[in-house]
């Protein structure tokens, strides 16, 4: 079917990477109108871990159509809710026993926010540098990725304040360096913009996403933890991008052997339907004033059905081995690359959430152009990719976390001959 009638229609607000109008999709591949197949590395921004159109999560959601669509949580229970919290209980830490469920990321960030004011009393939310949280007026107020999503919108909601993320690559240190001087800078904010005692939470990505793809150091997320503890201010880890076996574990913050005391997840939790969630203790969760927060549409029967298959997928499946697996593959593949292509700085990331960052190597400048040329010589080969980062120079690389080894090498060479035609 021809669509140019009602394609102008569309909002301009949205960007289009691709013309693609998509038909269908299985695993790793979007297919358009004439049956073209496109391997997908973005998989939906971090969306559909478990590819498109997993069987078990199809079947789940077919199921359940037939039985409840919707019922209202402050209305009734339904079974398909109470499901997903006995999964959910399998993988989160023990420590993590609360539960409440919305529709996007940002309106977990929302309510993780809305949660730690409401349980230490205190007003103020410190963010990192280059985090995305979301683009509602609130979120938009936490989100420093890029200018693009607060420009026009001012001003934006008050109390947040921003510290230093440790990007080592960007400042040209080591790690552990890096790490302590972020860790100082926290402690000067504390000293010079917000008391610890009127501080309620630090907020951070687990992994930089929409910033850079930039996992940080150990010592960093150790030490946030520490200082959490001894001001008796709130972590929140934000897993939306990251969580739901991106980084080859449930949670990236289990590759840093720490627990948050709040953590919000969407994305990867349900296949492609919308559900998301603010998880913490009970005991933070019991000091939310009881109808201070709320949804319609919160912990939707058919989107709780999509996530309980999809974290069944997983665990039977052993997506997360695999992703540990093929992410080594694609790191090493990329690395490869590197050697042979210097426009390529840096090749960093966690399982299957890999970035790929882009300088001039000359001038050791962000190259947006390359990046962009990249993504556009690559979808001309049937890739799908997106770029990342405040100057748009990091390629992200997030296929499911199903797949193959030969696409991930099918993925590599596509990227290769991308590379030799964009930089010649």
């Amino acid at each position: 079917m021809d669509y140019q009638d009602v394609i102008p229609n569309l909002s301009p607000v949205w960007t289009h990477y691709t013309p693609i109008i998509v038909s269908r999709a299985e695993g790793a591949y979007l297919y358009d109108q004439d049956g073209t197949g496109y391997l997908d590395f973005t998989s939906g921004i971090g969306v559909t871990n478990t590819g498109h159109c997993h069987p078990k999560v199809v079947e789940a959601i077919r199921e359940q159509a037939g039985k409840l669509l919707h019922g209202q949580a402050n209305i009734v229970m339904h079974e398909p809710m109470l499901n997903l919290i006995r999964e959910l209980k399998t993988i989160v830490p023990p420590e993590i026993d609360g539960f409440f469920f919305t529709n996007s990321g940002a309106e977990a960030v929302e309510g993780a926010i809305k949660l730690a004011r409401q349980a230490t009393g205190r007003p103020n939310i410190v963010v990192f540098q280059g985090s995305f949280h979301g683009r509602t007026i609130g979120t938009m107020s936490l989100t420093t990725s890029k200018t693009i999503y607060r420009v026009g919108y001012q001003p934006l909601m008050p109390g947040v304040m921003v510290a230093p993320y440790p990007y080592a690559f960007r400042y040209g240190w080591d790690e552990e360096k890096t790490s302590q001087w972020c860790l100082e800078e926290l402690e000067l904010l504390f000293a010079t913009q917000t008391a610890p005692q009127e501080t309620a939470a630090l907020l951070i990505e687990t992994v930089l996403g929409e910033g850079g793809y930039v996992p940080p150091p150990k010592s960093f997320l150790k030490g946030l933890r520490k200082i959490c503890d001894d001001h008796g201010i709130l972590l929140i880890l934000d897993e939306i991008q990251s969580g739901f076996g991106r980084t080859g574990r449930w949670f990236a913050f289990e590759n840093y052997d720490l627990v948050p005391d709040i953590m919000t997840v969407a994305k990867g939790l349900a296949s492609g339907m919308p559900i998301s969630g603010v998880f913490s203790r009970l005991e933070i969760m019991k000091k939310w004033i009881p109808g201070s927060h709320g949804g319609t549409y919160g912990g939707n029967a058919v989107a709780a059905a999509a996530a309980v298959a999809s974290i069944q997928a997983i665990r039977e499946e052993n997506m997360l081995q695999n992703c540990r697996t093929r992410g080594q593959e694609l790191m090493i593949g990329l690395r490869n690359l590197q050697e042979e292509f210097p426009n390529i700085a840096d090749v960093r990331g966690l399982g299957l959430m890999v970035g790929c960052e882009l300088r001039n190597p000359g001038t050791n400048k962000p190259d947006k152009g390359l990046a962009k040329g990249l993504i556009h010589s690559s979808f001309d080969r049937k890739l799908l990719l997106l770029t990342c980062g405040p100057w748009d120079n990091t390629v992200r690389w997030i296929p499911p976390l199903n797949v193959t080894q030969s696409q991930i090498q099918e993925a590599l060479n596509i990227f290769k001959d991308s590379l030799i035609e964009v930089t010649k």
